[in-house]
């Protein structure tokens, strides 16, 4: 049975790097059904995650960190977020084949 809902939160950096991966998807390779698709998918994920946000392999970091990053794969496209108490913070957008790590 699943258990309650964690309640969902983003940080404008996530909206950011969303936005700028959609525009980037619709102008630059014009293919905007694409980029209308790859949100769908993003919000389809992380509301498929909030029941159990905890049940995946945290991100392994070099970091001592006190709220371990937990990923969900997306395309090419890793979404990147915290659970502190019953708060799924997402947190970053990135693209999967990038440097990331480094980011965090």
């Amino acid at each position: 049975m699943l258990g309650e809902a964690y309640t969902l939160e983003y940080l404008p950096i996530f909206d950011e790097e969303l936005a700028s991966a959609v525009r980037y998807i619709s102008v630059n390779l014009r293919n905007p059904e694409a980029a209308h698709a790859l949100i769908d998918e993003v919000e389809r994920a992380i509301t498929d995650r909030l029941f159990a946000p905890e049940s995946f392999e945290a991100v392994p970091s070099e970091k001592d960190r006190e709220h371990p990053y937990y990923r969900i794969v997306v395309g090419n496209y890793l979404v990147l977020y915290c659970v502190i108490g019953k708060v799924m913070e997402v947190r970053r957008f990135v693209y999967a084949p990038s440097d990331w790590r480094s980011d965090l």
